[in-house]
């Protein structure tokens, strides 16, 4: 028996958008740390004398941190798309596209995390895409 909206669907896509959106602010968190490094012991360290090392985990935490606002963004695109299956369920088939393309989308590139978001993503995306509503029952006649 199917039920008027598609809980399932709803249920799991929220909690995947949140674990991409924490995902997403880790991977910014960590790129703005990054960004900071100065490598070695008060500047010099390694073969490249300091410098190098800045340069390169500088670019490292600029990249992270770019992937992360994105990560966190298409996150935030499958919470507010899981919402919207919830007060929509009729356009549950435009939800759930949306759901399982950013699902998929955020791990691009970002290949960090446990890929809860992900799987609970695609799994709430084809549930909301495959939902059928209840028969609604004509009135009975006098």
């Amino acid at each position: 028996m199917t039920s008027n909206k598609p809980t399932a669907a709803f249920v799991l896509s929220l909690i995947a958008g949140i674990f991409i959106m924490l995902r997403g602010g880790v991977t910014t968190m960590m790129g703005s740390f990054m960004g900071r490094y100065q490598g070695g012991y008060g500047g010099y360290g390694g073969m490249m004398n300091g410098y190098g090392y800045y340069g390169m985990m500088r670019a490292l935490g600029i990249g992270f941190g770019f992937m992360g606002i994105l990560v966190l963004i298409f996150g935030v695109i499958v919470t507010v798309s899981a919402i919207l299956l919830h007060s929509h369920p009729n356009q549950h088939t435009t939800w759930g596209i949306l759901i399982l393309i950013f699902s998929v989308v955020s791990t691009f590139g970002m290949m960090t995390g446990l890929g809860i978001g992900l799987i609970l993503g695609i799994i709430g995306g084809i549930l909301a895409i495959i939902w059928k509503p209840e028969p609604t029952q004509p009135p009975p006649h006098s």
